[in-house]
């Protein structure tokens, strides 16, 4: 069960990255990853705190915060 401090963070997760927020991932865990310098789009963030990403080379593939490094990219 979650915590209010996991359910605080969650929340913070979803007002920092909401639909169409643009990320550029410079190292992700996982053996489907796109390659280092990738961008993608936000699609969602779950429950659970993944923020799911639609990358710009097709794939789709979530990113965990505080696991995987990747930054908010703020357009000018």
């Amino acid at each position: 069960m979650f915590s209010i401090t996991d359910m605080e963070k969650v929340a913070q997760i979803k007002e920092k990255y909401p639909t169409g927020t643009r990320v550029k991932l410079i190292k992700m865990f996982d053996d489907y990853a796109p390659p280092e310098g990738t961008y993608g789009t936000v699609n969602f963030v779950d429950d659970i705190g993944t923020v799911h990403i639609n990358w710009d080379t097709g794939s789709s593939l979530g990113l965990i915060v505080d696991v995987d490094e990747f930054y908010k990219v703020v357009e000018q």
